[in-house]
Order: structure tokens, then sequence, then C-alpha cells
């Protein structure tokens, strides 16, 4: 597979959903924004599970753009491989529910 002629295919269908979907498109993008923005958590290590993500929900796009990103944020290919690993590991990623979850258990926990 070449990557770029993939991710450059993809885009393409994404901007022709765009321009049918504009609202849905710009609620997911904002989403992208908001989430991916270095915070507590750095912008490299925010790729990094993305693209673990990716991996274990068998996602070849998104692994591609999230790969592509992590090389922007300065990601190692060792560190790419590492995050392979957990993802093998895994065997899946958390669902929204779950994430909402461990809010809690880190709230409770906590105190």
């Amino acid at each position: 597979m070449n990557w770029n002629d993939e991710l450059a295919e993809t885009s393409k269908h994404l901007n022709s959903f765009r321009r049918m979907q504009p609202d849905t498109a710009k609620g997911f993008t904002a989403l992208h924004h908001a989430s991916m923005q270095a915070g507590a958590v750095g912008a490299k290590e925010k790729e990094l599970i993305a693209l673990a993500i990716g991996i274990a929900k068998q996602c070849a796009d998104c692994i591609g753009f999230h790969v592509r990103a992590a090389i922007k944020v300065g990601a190692t290919r060792d560190e790419v491989a590492e995050t392979v690993g957990v993802a093998v590991m895994m065997g899946g990623g958390p669902a929204y529910m779950y994430g909402a979850k461990a809010l809690d258990a880190y709230d409770q926990l906590s105190d």
C-alpha cells in the first residue's frame, strides 16, 4: 500500500462528505482539534494514543493519518513500535462510555 496515495484518496472522500454534511464535519474537526491539543498530555503522546486506537480498531486510514501526525510532532520509529506493541496487547480501544467511567473512578479513588 502506498500510504501517501491512500491518505490523499481518503482526504478526497472526506472533502466530499464535508461538502454534503458541513455541520457534522465541522463538529468532528472541532472535537479533533480540542482533543489533540497539548495539555497535561503532550501532542506526541496523544498521537501515539490515537494510533494505538486506530490499530486496535483496525482503521487503516486512522493509522496512516496518526502515523503522519506523530512523525510531525517528533515520534520516533521506536516509539511507534512500542505503541504497536501496546495496541496488540490490548486488542481494542476504549469506548466513549468507558472513558467516562475512568474519570469517575479517578474522582472516587483520589478523594
